[in-house]
Parts: structure tokens; sequence; C-alpha cells
């Protein structure tokens, strides 16, 4: 079973994505702790954001206020609501928020089912809830969880921090050539990548850049890889090296096979539709491109952008380094390709949140109103990732979406026709 952790400060978005599953008959609501039940058993999101107000009207320092977990069994298991129920009372227990109001839903609209667990971490005093480590503490919970249940082991992938850590190249440090060998050569062996374009977002983090050379020579047909170490600006600051310096893994031939090894290993993964889930909760909870890309980055995923010339967004790429898997948008969803991202960045047109209500103000009456009194029910951040998950983006780091082989072209074209006018 695969835990995410997402930490935010909108209770308002991540309910209404949650919500708007059960709304579309795609959900269920659970279990609700410390939140009372409404008359009719009906909720909406204003009322479950009125439920938290308490706590987080109470906060005296804390930023990330919300909690939004995921727990994702594998899609072979077979888990019953009630399981459900009882493995997020434990998990919530054991991480410290079994006196917390959170609400369990379940989504049933992937080709998995798995719970979302939404909370916040302030206490009614106003404290902070200590969440030191909490993601190696997760996953303990979470290996408990799969020997109680009899559910399926996450894979080594998952249950382990990276095996191998990969540190980015230094100019200043020297010896080039055995720092990118360090991780070229072995890059391969831990990561999952479908393309060039995805194998360079990954590369743009560790500092380098992988370039196709295509040509004759003496009438024979030419096409080889040469590598490029970066600053962190995204600038060359070397003379190529040869992908034969670095093993056969490192060529075109070595890298075709490991992008059709990839493409077989990822249909089946089921860090899919959790990277997805992941995304699109970013969506709805955060307002930039900054706070998107540091939400994920807090769950160990991290957000590769490719821009043309004029800014306009192309390709869009996740690393994720839980499961050691990179996704272009597309990939894992049609409707999360660079288009989308480049309107809201670039042009402020941030997808449609629809609801059946607004949120809430203190004059508001309240839907739904509770049987029993709606408030009678009333550390320092750690964000766990491998070396990977720490470097800064790259300005021109290297990602691709479905559009961008074809918006390429255009603009090559229109160059061509300018040198001729």
């Amino acid at each position: 079973m695969i835990a995410k952790i997402g930490k935010g400060s909108n209770m308002y978005g991540a309910i209404l994505y949650n919500q708007q599953k059960v709304e579309k008959e795609n959900g269920a609501v659970l279990l609700l702790n410390k939140i009372p039940d409404t008359v009719d058993g009906r909720y909406s999101v204003a009322y479950f954001n009125k439920c938290f107000e308490p706590y987080l009207s109470a906060n005296i320092k804390t930023e990330k206020t919300v909690r939004h977990i995921s727990l994702n069994p594998d899609p072979k298991d077979e888990v019953s609501d009630e399981q459900f129920t009882e493995m997020a009372q434990e998990y919530m227990e054991r991480m410290g928020y079994g006196n917390q109001p959170y609400i369990v839903f379940k989504h049933t609209d992937i080709d998995r089912t798995d719970i979302h667990i939404v909370s916040t971490c302030v206490g009614i005093d106003g404290k902070k809830i200590p969440d030191d480590y909490d993601h190696p503490r997760s996953m303990a919970v979470c290996r408990d969880l799969e020997t109680k249940y009899n559910l399926h082991k996450a894979t080594e992938q998952e249950q382990k921090q990276t095996d191998k850590i990969f540190k980015k190249v230094e100019q200043q440090k020297g010896d080039i050539k055995s720092q990118m060998a360090s991780v070229v050569r072995h890059l391969p062996k831990y990561y999952q990548y479908t393309s060039i374009g995805t194998y360079n977002a990954l590369l743009s983090f560790l500092n380098i850049t992988a370039e196709e050379i295509k040509g004759e020579r003496n009438g024979e047909p030419i096409h080889g890889l040469v590598y490029f170490a970066l600053n962190d600006k995204g600038e060359k600051v070397n003379n190529p090296f040869k992908a034969s310096l670095f093993g056969k893994h490192a060529g075109v031939n070595g890298l075709q096979r490991h992008f059709g090894q990839s493409k077989e290993k990822m249909k089946t993964n089921p860090a899919r539709s959790v990277l997805k889930n992941a995304v699109e909760l970013a969506i709805h909870t955060t307002d930039s491109e900054k706070e998107f890309k540091k939400q994920l980055a807090e769950q160990n995923i991290q957000t590769v952008v490719r821009r043309n010339n004029s800014g306009r967004i192309y390709g869009i790429t996740f690393i994720d380094n839980g499961s050691r898997t990179v996704w272009n948008g597309s990939q894992l969803d049609r409707n999360l390709s660079a288009n989308l991202f480049n309107d809201w960045w670039n042009n402020g047109n941030k997808p449609e949140l629809k609801a059946q209500d607004s949120p809430v103000s203190n004059t508001d009456p309240i839907d739904n109103q509770p049987t029993k009194d709606l408030f009678e029910f009333i550390t320092q951040e750690h964000s766990h990732s491998s070396d990977l998950g720490l470097f800064s983006l790259l300005p021109q780091a290297q990602g691709e979406d479905y559009e961008e082989e074809q918006l390429a072209n255009r603009m090559k074209k229109k160059k061509k026709k300018g040198r001729k006018l």
C-alpha cells in the first residue's frame, strides 16, 4: 500500500476535490471523525468546510494547516468499506491525528479503489500537531496494515528510499566526466522513463542534458547521442562527451531498449493513478506555478516545465521519486497536458472548479443542519525526499508532451520562413 501525504493551506479546495467525486457518483464518504453527521446523511463542501473552522481559526502560526492523505492498496487487493474505515482509523491514530476532525472519502473513478483523508494538523488549542519524520512513520504504518489485512506488499522501490543517491554535477568540483558517469551509468537501473524528453527531464535535475546527433559519414547514416554538463542556469559548461564513454546503456540503442521496457512496466504501475490524484489535487488547492511545484515537491514529486523562447509552456513532466517513474502530463491524463498549465500560468485561466455551493462566510446559513451542535465535536516541517528531490528547477529543463513535437516543428517552420524573407 502506498501512502501520499499532502500538506497545504486550502481546506476548501481539498474538500471540493473529494466531494466532487461523491457528487459525480465516483466516490463516497466512508467516515466522519469529530465531525457531526447531518439529518439526511447528505453533505456539501460548505458544510464540511465550516466544520473545520474552529480549528483553523484557532491557528497560532502554522502556515500549512491542511493534511490530505491518500492510502492506495495494490489494484489487485479487494478491500471492503469496513476494512478501509478500520485502516483509516488506525492510520490516523498512529500518525497522531486520532482526536482531530477528519473525513474519509473513497474514490472509485480510476483503475483502483483508494481512500483520501482530509484533516488539519492544527489542534483546537491552535497548536500544530508534531509531524517530524511523518513520511518514514507513515511507511511503517503501511507495512503493518499490509500484514494485518493481508494486502499485497508495496514494491521494494516504494518501500525504500533511493538506494542510489545521485548527486548533481558541479563544475567547480572538477572532473566533470567522472561526475556525469556516476549518474548516466546507473540511472537506468533505478528510474523508468519512456522517451528522450522524459529522460532529459530527469537528467536536468542533475545538471546534465543529452542531445541526439543525426547525419551521414561516408554515405552511412549516423544516429548517436552526446552528453553535456549544465550549470544551475541550464547553460552548457563543457564540450560534448560521447555516449560510448558511459557504457552501452547511455547510447541510442540502450535507451531505446530502456524506453520499451519502461513502457511495459509503467502500463500496470499503480504509481500512475496515485500521481494523477496528487497532481489534480494540487491544481485544486494552489494558485500559482510556484505553489503547485512546492506542494508536489513535498510529496517527493518534481515538476519539470518546458517553455519556448516566448515563454509558452509546451511540455510538462512529473518525476515521482517515490516510485522512480517519470511521466508526461498527458501520460497521466489527456486533460493534464501542457496546454492546461500554459493557459493557467501564462494566461491566468485556472481550470474551473465547479461546486454545488460556494465558500461559507460567518454569516451564511449552513445547509443540512447537523443533529447535534456543530462545535460540540470540537513542530517543524519535515519533507522526506531523496537528494534528487532537493534540486532547483532549471529554467530550460527539458520535458515533453504529446503536442510538443508538433509545436516545435511549427516554430522551426516559422523561423525558416522568416529567414527567406
